[in-house]
This record gives structure tokens, sequence and C-alpha cells, in this order.
């Protein structure tokens, strides 16, 4: 099957303000873009883009005293199966970890490991290991967390979401990783793309999505606290320890965003519309 996807963000800046911007597909990807893809501005402003520690590609730019739109329109191939579930992958010992996998048991920013640690114990001390244990922090975060985008809030870490029991897709992804890190799995934050494929159309405006991997059997796996199903068309952007890692735009300076569309639509053959 084949998505498009893009959006369209818009910024005013009081005066010229150096920007990060995490908006391109993931390299992993890449293989599956059937049109080209690439960030649009309007006005024109140089752009460099840079793979970060985490192999996220990520664009500089300086945008100007005003507005700023940036914009990408394009079209991925995609196999159109659900997210992979493999009720048998095991939950490997710490000390069989790759070293590269291992910043993934830490704390960090949004993932306070140290102090919901206990409360993880407590939960799923007796829950399978493996599949059967990620899954089960997956049901708890699902039923902890009440979503809304009226929720949002850009300084609520894993502990904040645990008291406060609401939230956005960031904040059910956040609760899930710390508690798999806090069970010895490791775990990632994953942001990007994911329609309303497979499901019923929901009333909600288009927006990125956020979603974790866990490392099992000596692979990543996805999951979905908020969603908690396996779902079509995932197409991720960027993967970190936490959201703080995969911003959308990291910005150095005041702006204020003036406008933010999202896209992502099946794109049906003549034949089937």
């Amino acid at each position: 099957m084949q998505i498009r996807v893009g959006f369209k963000i818009a910024y005013d800046c009081p005066r010229p303000t150096p920007m990060l911007l995490m908006l391109s597909v993931h390299p992993s990807r890449s293989a599956d873009l059937v049109t080209p893809h690439k960030l649009l501005y309007e006005p024109a402003v140089e752009a460099r883009d840079y793979r970060d520690t985490f192999g996220n590609i990520v664009t500089r730019i300086v945008a100007p005293a005003g507005r700023i739109t940036i914009s990408a329109d394009f079209i991925v191939s995609d196999p159109g199966t659900p997210d992979i579930v493999e009720l048998d992958a095991e939950q490997l010992p710490v000390e069989a970890l790759p070293d590269d996998v291992m910043v993934y048991l830490m704390g960090s920013r949004y993932c306070d490991t140290d102090k919901l640690m206990h409360t993880a114990w407590s939960l799923f001390a007796n829950a399978p290991q493996g599949w059967g244990r990620v899954q089960a922090i997956c049901d708890y975060v699902n039923d902890h967390l009440t979503f809304g985008y009226q929720h949002a809030s850009a300084t609520r870490t894993a502990l904040d979401g645990y008291y406060e029991r609401r939230g956005v897709c960031r904040d059910f992804a956040h609760l899930a990783i710390t508690l798999c890190r806090c069970m010895n799995i490791p775990a990632r934050y994953c942001t990007g793309y994911l329609g309303d494929i497979g499901i019923a159309p929901a009333p909600e405006p288009m927006d990125f999505s956020a979603w974790f991997e866990a490392y099992l059997g000596g692979r990543w796996y996805t999951f979905d606290a908020r969603h908690n199903k396996p779902r079509i068309g995932r197409i991720v952007m960027a993967r970190g320890r936490d959201a703080t890692d995969v911003a959308l735009s990291t910005i150095f300076g005041p702006a204020t965003m003036s406008g933010f569309t999202v896209i992502t639509d099946e794109v049906l053959s003549t034949e089937a519309a």
C-alpha cells in the first residue's frame, strides 16, 4: 500500500532565530519513499542536515524575522501489515544486552526511573517475563491514563503522568518506557506518522504520534500504550531516549507557532476509489 504523509507548520519569530528540526522520515524508511522527501520553506532559507547520536536526521536553519512556513508532502510505500506480535519474545538478562542498548535502561529527562522503580516492581514482578510483561505494562498504562489533547504539557514526566492519570500519546509512551526500564527491559521513544488506516476515523485533527519500542529476544518491537493494539501504517521519523531527543523543533529564541497541519492518508487506487 502507499501512504501520503506530510505537514505544514508555521512559526512567527521576532528576530532571526536558529532552529533544529526533526521533521524528516527516519533513514530506516528511506528505501520506501515513492516520491522525493524534501522540506520546503517559505520564505526560502539555507538548510543543512546531519545525523544525531541516535541516527535521526536533524535539519539546521535560521528562521528569518517574521513568519516562516515549513512543509513537506510525499508518498511512502508500506507493507500494510499490522505491528508484529511475537508472544514468545524473551526478555534478555542485563548482562546479555548489547552495549548500544544499555542507554535505554537508564533514566532520562521525562523517564524518571528512580522515582517509579518501587511502583514498577510492585505492579509487574509477577507478570510473565518477555512479551507478556511489556504487554502487561501497556495494559496498565492504557487503563491508568486518560487521553485528551487538552491534557498536553511540555514538562510532564512519567511520574507526573502516573499521579495525574492523564495526558497525550507522549505521556502514555513515557510512562510505559519508564516502567519497562524499571523492569530491566530496554525501551526507546518513537515519533512519527500514524493515520486512521484499518480503523474508524478519529474525530480529532490529524497529528504526529508517539509510541515506543522494547528490546526483546535480540531485536526491537513496536508497542503503543495509548492505542494498545497493533496498527497499520506507522512511519517513524525519529527515535531516542524520550521526547527530548526527538523534538519536532528545538528553537533558540522566542517563536510562536502560528499554524500546524499533519497529513496521513492511504493512497487509494483508481479502482478502489
